[in-house]
């Protein structure tokens, strides 16, 4: 396993640009940016006061006449936010707040939510229930349904496809499943707990020396199989100290009894291959942080 997570997975060079659409000044309606208030520590686009993300392009450039070929990819709801990366049909992340007030309630039920395509994404780049049909993946949540039990609209807002990446059975019912457990027990003694995760396309070393991405795709509408997952905790401590706890778990079997501290790795790795950035935005508002990898617990 410790070969599985070495550094040759996570080099400069794997940055896939997820976050890459977060300064494109695309416009994300007003309603869809208002919730994401919750998520104080994480990032999120930059808002102007014309609500555009990334700010103004500026001058007219005439080679937007036709406008951008893009969409804002941005989608807030009760459970979580996330950003879509249409390329793969799966999200480039998802973020969730965690209090130990709405895990203790349960007035849901999971038997009564059907996973359902995301119909604000645009037919062409959504995933569908027959993508997954015989695939041998499990739907993997990433925001987690029994993150969401307060309400039975939070808990059926997480079965969108658009927030389920496919996931390999043995990972996603056995350690993954107690990792997610793991964040929710950590409520108990934290102020606030944010959490982040995503895919990861990662390279690999191929038998003639090169660096290759190589992932499968599944169903008519190739949804990306994504060779890793990442988790990025993020805890708000009552003596005002921010600690981070980021994970990365290859996407296949893993023995069940394996720790959690095995999947520990610096935050920069995942920052480097997810284009993604925490450890700046935190700064940004305290200077009181600690980072936790293995070893240094």
């Amino acid at each position: 396993m410790r070969r599985l997570l070495s550094s040759r997975w996570l080099l400069a060079g794997a940055s896939l640009a997820a976050g890459a659409g977060l300064g494109l000044g695309l416009r994300i309606p007003r309603e869809d940016l208002q919730p994401l208030s919750r998520f104080p520590l994480i990032p999120v686009p930059a808002v102007a006061a014309d609500g555009e993300a990334g700010g103004s392009l500026g001058a007219p450039v005439p080679a937007l006449r036709f406008g951008l070929p893009a969409t804002s990819q941005l989608r807030s709801r009760d459970s979580y936010a996330l950003w879509y990366e249409p390329r793969t049909r799966n999200a480039a992340w998802v973020l969730e707040q965690l209090e130990a007030a709405r895990l203790s309630r349960s007035c849901s039920e999971r038997g009564r939510c059907e996973f359902r395509e995301d119909e604000s994404v645009h037919e062409y780049h959504r995933a569908r229930n027959s993508d997954f049909k015989g695939s041998g993946f499990d739907r993997g949540h990433l925001a987690a349904a029994a993150n969401h039990r307060h309400s039975q609209r939070s808990m059926e807002d997480t079965f969108y496809l658009s927030n389920v990446v496919p996931q390999n059975p043995n990972l996603n019912q056995n350690v993954w499943n107690k990792l997610e457990k793991y964040c929710r027990g950590l409520t108990k003694d934290n102020k606030n707990v944010y959490v982040c995760t995503g895919p990861l396309y990662l390279p690999r070393m191929e038998p003639d020396g090169k660096l290759y991405v190589k992932y499968q795709v599944i169903g008519k509408n190739n949804v990306a199989v994504p060779t890793h997952i990442f988790k990025v905790v993020i805890l708000e401590k009552h003596s005002g100290e921010i600690e981070l706890r980021s994970y990365v778990m290859p996407n296949q079997p893993v023995l069940e009894d394996t720790p959690l501290e095995r999947f520990l790795v610096p935050i920069e790795s995942i920052e480097r291959a997810s284009g993604l950035l925490f450890v700046s935005n935190i700064l940004k508002r305290t200077n009181n942080l600690k980072a936790i990898t293995a070893g240094n617990k």
